[in-house]
C-alpha cells in the first residue's frame, strides 16, 4: 500500500507537479489584476506571472518546491508565453501527440498521476473545438502539460525513489543530467520526445514490452481460463497455458539446456522452468503449476521494480561492456547489443552480498597472488586461527608478513595479535583466485576471478563467495579479451594454459578498458534477447523495493 511514511524525498519532488496542478485549478483565479472585461481579458503572459508564484497558504502547496522552480524556468525563458497552446488558445498540433506519449508511460510503470489524463483530454477537446476559449482554461491546460512533461522526464531519467533507500549496497552511477526544463523552453515548434529520457538498455525495452503483455494477459479471459483450468496430465491443456508465456517460435536461448530433440510438451515445460528459474524437471510438477498460476499483477510488480533499477543506472550503455547479473548468477559480455560470451558465475553468499557497482577492467593477471581482505580475515581466518593456530594457516597455504613485508613465523599468530600482520597466498592451483584475475580497481575491492572450487559452477544456487565474482572457465574470457579485443594473437588458449602452468605472476594491462557492471536485476533477458527470465531473489531485495514504489492504476 502507498503510505506517506515510505515516500522518498525524490518522489515527493515528482508529486510536486500533481499538487501544483491542483493548486492551479482550485485557487488561482485572477484576483490581483482583473481587466475591464474580467478574467478573459487578462493576457496569458500577465496572468501566468500571477499564477506561477507559490500558491496561497490556503491552497495545497508543492512538497519540495524543486519542480515548481522547474516550471518557472520553462516559462520565464520565453517571457511566460504558452508552450502547448497557440492562436485563440487552441492546442498546438503536437500537444495531442504528447498526451499520447504521456499515456504510454504507463508501460514504464509510471506513477498514476503522470498518465491518468482523463481531465486533460477533456480540456484538450474543449479548447480544440471551441472558437472562443478563455485564458483560464489555456493556463490550466498549458501548465498541466508542462508539469507532467517535467514529471515524466524526471521519472524516466532517475526513477521514483533514491536507490539506497531500497538497496543499501547499490553503488551503480546514474550520469543523467537534469536539462528537461531548458530543453522544453528552447524547443521551437514542438518538444523533445519523452523517449529522449528513457533508458536505452535493451533490457529496459524488453521489460517494458513484457510489462504491457502481462497487463494484457490480466484482461484476457481466455488466458485466465487456460491457466487456471490446466490439468497436470493433459498435454493440450499444458501446451495452451505455456503458449501464453512463450509466444515466439524459438524457445529461449541458453547455454545450459537443449530443447530441439525433446517432445514438444516437455520442451515447453523446460522452457517455462528455465524462464522462471525453476528446477528443470521437464514435468508439470506442483512448483511449476503454482508458478503458472501466479496472477499477472504479481509479475508486473517485479517487472516494474526492475525497470526502476535500470533507471538508477546510466541511461545509455557503452557499446562494449561486461554485465554480471547477481541474482541470475551469470555473466554476459556484450559487443553492441549482441551477447558474445555468456558464463555462469559464483556470487556473494547472502551473509556477504555482492554489491551493485560499475568499474573499468584495467588488467588481467595470470597466476595472481592473493592477499586476505579484512572481511575474510575476520570471519574466516580468525576462527581458523582460534581453532588450530598455525596449522590452519599452513593448511590454507597462507604466509604471514608484517607491514614491512618481513616474513613472520605462523606459530606465533593467535587471536590477540592476528591484526598486526598481512596474510598472503602464493600463486598456484590452491590459490583462492585460481589461475586468473580480472582486475577492476574499486573501493569495495570486488573483482572477477577463477577459483579452485570449480565444482560450484554445477550448482543451481551459486551464491557462495565472500563477495567477489568467480567466473566459470575464465581462461576462455581471458583469451577473448586479450586476443579478440586487444589483438594480441600470441595469447592463444594453449599459450595461456602454459603461462598458468608456470605459477609465475604475469599481468597484462588492457589498452581498451572494459566497463564492468555488477547489478541486481531479477527480471532479465535470455541470450536471444526475446524472452524475460525471472531470477530468484537471492538477497530478498524485491519486496522492499516493491513496497516503496507507489501504487499505479
Amino acid at each position: 500500500m502507498y503510505l506517506p511514511s515510505v515516500i522518498s524525498q525524490h518522489f515527493i519532488r515528482f508529486s510536486t507537479f500533481s499538487l501544483l496542478l491542483i493548486s492551479f485549478a482550485a485557487c488561482n483565479e485572477p484576483q490581483t489584476r482583473p481587466g475591464p472585461s474580467g478574467f478573459a481579458d487578462v493576457s496569458f503572459s500577465e496572468k501566468l506571472r500571477n499564477v506561477l508564484p507559490v500558491p496561497d497558504s490556503v491552497c495545497v502547496k508543492p512538497g519540495a518546491g524543486l519542480t515548481h522552480e522547474d516550471i518557472k524556468v520553462v516559462y520565464a525563458a520565453d517571457d511566460y508565453q504558452p508552450v502547448w497552446v497557440r492562436d485563440n488558445y487552441s492546442p498546438a498540433r503536437y500537444a495531442s501527440r504528447f498526451i499520447d506519449e504521456l499515456e504510454d508511460t504507463r508501460w514504464d510503470g509510471a506513477p498514476s498521476y503522470i498518465y491518468d489524463l482523463d481531465s486533460i483530454r477533456a480540456l484538450h477537446m474543449r479548447l480544440d473545438t471551441n472558437k472562443h476559449n478563455n485564458v483560464a482554461d489555456a493556463i490550466r491546460f498549458d501548465t498541466a502539460l508542462t508539469g507532467r512533461y517535467l514529471a515524466a522526464a524526471k521519472f524516466l531519467l532517475f526513477g521514483e525513489i533514491f536507490p539506497r533507500r531500497a538497496d543499501s549496497l547499490w553503488y551503480l552511477p546514474n550520469d543523467s543530467v537534469w536539462k528537461a526544463p531548458a530543453m522544453l523552453a528552447h524547443s521551437e515548434g514542438g518538444y523533445p520526445s519523452l523517449g529522449d529520457f528513457r533508458s536505452q538498455w535493451p533490457t529496459y525495452r524488453l521489460l517494458r514490452k513484457t510489462y504491457r503483455r502481462y497487463y494484457e494477459l490480466s484482461q484476457d479471459s481466455s488466458y485466465l481460463n487456460a491457466v487456471f483450468n490446466m490439468q497436470p496430465g493433459q498435454k493440450d491443456s499444458i501446451l495452451m497455458a505455456s503458449m501464453y508465456y512463450i509466444t515466439d517460435k524459438e524457445l529461449p536461448g541458453t547455454d545450459f539446456a537443449l530443447y530441439d530433440s525433446l517432445p514438444v510438451v516437455k520442451s515447453r515445460i523446460l522452457a517455462y522452468q528455465f524462464l522462471h528459474s525453476l528446477y528443470p524437471s521437464g514435468r508439470m510438477d506442483s512448483t511449476t503449476m503454482a508458478s503458472m498460476g501466479t496472477p499477472p499483477h504479481t509479475h508486473m510488480l517485479r517487472l516494474r521494480a526492475n525497470m526502476e533499477r535500470l533507471r538508477w543506472m546510466k541511461r545509455v550503455p557503452e557499446d562494449t561492456l561486461l554485465f554480471v547479473n547477481v541474482p541470475l548468477m551469470e555473466l554476459f559480455l556484450h559487443a553492441g547489443e549482441k551477447v558474445i560470451m555468456h558464463k555462469r558465475v559464483v556470487v556473494g553468499k547472502p551473509s556477504r552480498q555482492t554489491p551493485s557497482l560499475m568499474a573499468a577492467m584495467t588488467n588481467i593477471v595470470i597466476n595472481p597472488p592473493w592477499g586476505v581482505p579484512p572481511t575474510i580475515l575476520k570471519k574466516d581466518v580468525l576462527p581458523g586461527i582460534q581453532k588450530s593456530g598455525g596449522e590452519y594457516l599452513a593448511k590454507k597455504g597462507l604466509r604471514v608478513y608484517d607491514f614491512k613485508g618481513k616474513p613472520v613465523n605462523a606459530s606465533t599468530i593467535n587471536a590477540r595479535n592476528y591484526r598486526r600482520y598481512q596474510y598472503r597466498q602464493a600463486p598456484g592451483s590452491s590459490n583462492a583466485l585460481g589461475c586468473v584475475k580480472f582486475n577492476m580497481p574499486n573501493k569495495w575491492d570486488i573483482y572477477l576471478h577463477d577459483t579452485p572450487h570449480r565444482e560450484d559452477f554445477g550448482r543451481r544456487n551459486r551464491a557462495l563467495s565472500s563477495g567477489c565474482v568467480r567466473v566459470h572457465r575464465p581462461m576462455e574470457m581471458a583469451h577473448l579479451i586479450l586476443s579478440g579485443f586487444e589483438g594480441r594473437s600470441q595469447f592463444t588458449p594453449g599459450r595461456l594454459d602454459t603461462l598458468a602452468g608456470t605459477h609465475r605472476t604475469k599481468s597484462e594491462s588492457l589498452k581498451r578498458r572494459i566497463p564492468v557492471y555488477i547489478s541486481y536485476i531479477t527480471a532479465f533477458e535470455d541470450t536471444t534477447g526475446i524472452n524475460i527470465r525471472f531470477a530468484g531473489d537471492v538477497y530478498h531485495r524485491d519486496e522492499k523495493l516493491m513496497n516503496l514504489l507507489p501504487v499505479v492504476l
